[in-house]
């Protein structure tokens, strides 16, 4: 009995003075992230994780189903696209032309009503909310300062910080974009019970308005404007002005950091579902308008889908831009390989969620599995025709 004791003290007493520790030097966090990650198997962040958070709720009002074409999904997807769903453990696929859903694929277990987390697809989110308070009155333009809302943040260069460098990812705000390490500010951010403190406690040390660095944080100071300007939660706010007037079907669950008054996560964690992610493609593509109803300014949108930065033609205002196929689109893009992609050309929208993302280069912005997603959506197109 005394050596089974001595065994399980050898045992414990490291691991309580590591956890201690963890305490002493305000790192705990790690424990919820190695509960979350590790302990359910994976090494990051994933689409069902929402159910280990606490969430606040987006209600959806009087859905507004989408129609399908006439030839809805009687062309299969081709071997290439396929290969790519497999591969990549995709678990929707959309292709919508004409405001009408041309193809639609689930799998794993997932539908049309499932949810799956957007991961930064809800930066584009907030960003359209950002437009959508200036439209009100709220917040005066994107010149508009940061510390007019938040007088408590630090930093040499904090009282130059306005809204439209957060909205732009340029905001000298001292953070480490590290989805894999676990001393990254960013996965404290995603597992900490306080996120305004965890935000506060950063600085603004560069210069504003100078250059595109893309950051998380940007966008959780971001949801922190909007808050304090719109006198309520993200969540009630992004329901109020677009879930319920564009005509979501479902509830969505947006991930916070703690329950009651806790924030949401603003830079990632709207669990919503693949026809509901695509009314801000449609949205967008109508230049704003929702059956003739302007839900946000023409001249917000084209700001927002336009560089800011010549160095930097890959993003403009929360949304992403690229240039494939002789073909101006722009879309939204989450971890692991969550897309909503625009072709306004061609009235087209792209949506793709699924668990693994493709391969990305240092020399491309954009993943390879992105072109592939657009070039089979443009083969199975075609083959209609014929």
């Amino acid at each position: 009995m005394k050596k089974a004791i001595k065994i399980i003290a050898w045992i414990a007493v490291p691991i309580i003075l590591i956890i201690a520790s963890l305490y002493i030097f305000k790192v705990d966090y790690i424990l919820k992230a190695v509960r979350v990650t590790y302990l359910t198997g994976h090494k990051t962040a994933f689409l069902e994780d929402y159910t280990y958070f606490e969430n606040r709720t987006i209600s959806h009002g009087v859905g507004q189903p989408w129609k399908t074409t006439k030839d809805y999904n009687t062309i299969a997807a081709t071997p290439e696209l396929e290969k790519t769903h497999q591969e990549l453990k995709t678990v929707a696929y959309l292709i919508i032309k004409n405001d009408s859903i041309f193809h639609e694929a689930y799998f794993d277990g997932y539908d049309q009503n499932s949810h799956s987390n957007s991961f930064s697809m809800a930066k584009s989110i907030v960003t359209s909310a950002l437009g959508k308070a200036i439209m009100q009155g709220y917040i005066k333009n994107l010149d508009q300062k940061v510390t007019d809302f938040l007088p408590d943040l630090k930093g040499a260069y904090a009282s130059e910080l306005t809204v439209g460098d957060l909205a732009s990812m340029s905001s000298g705000l001292s953070w480490d974009e590290n989805y894999y390490g676990a001393f990254s500010i960013t996965t404290q951010a995603y597992f900490d019970t306080d996120l305004r403190n965890v935000m506060y406690g950063l600085e603004i040390n560069d210069k504003p308005s100078q250059k595109f660095i893309y950051q998380s944080g940007d966008t959780q100071l971001l949801a922190m404007v909007l808050e304090k300007a719109t006198h309520t939660s993200l969540s009630e706010y992004v329901s109020e002005v677009f879930w319920k007037p564009m005509g979501a079907e479902n509830d969505a669950l947006w991930q916070i950091d703690h329950k009651g008054d806790g924030i949401e996560k603003a830079y990632c964690c709207i669990a919503s579902n693949a026809r509901d992610f695509a009314r801000f493609g449609k949205l967008y593509l109508q230049g704003g308008l929702w059956n003739g109803t302007e839900i946000l300014p023409k001249e917000f949108i084209e700001k927002s889908i336009h560089l800011r930065f010549n160095e930097s033609p890959q993003y403009g205002y929360g949304w992403w831009l690229n240039t494939y196929m002789d073909k101006q689109m722009y879309y939204m893009r989450g971890h692991l390989g969550q897309f909503v992609i625009v072709v306004p050309e061609d009235n087209l929208i792209i949506v793709r969620l699924g668990h693994i993302k493709g391969e990305q280069t240092k020399t491309d912005p954009h993943s390879n599995d992105f072109y592939v997603y657009v070039a089979e959506a443009y083969k199975m197109l075609e083959q209609r025709k014929k």
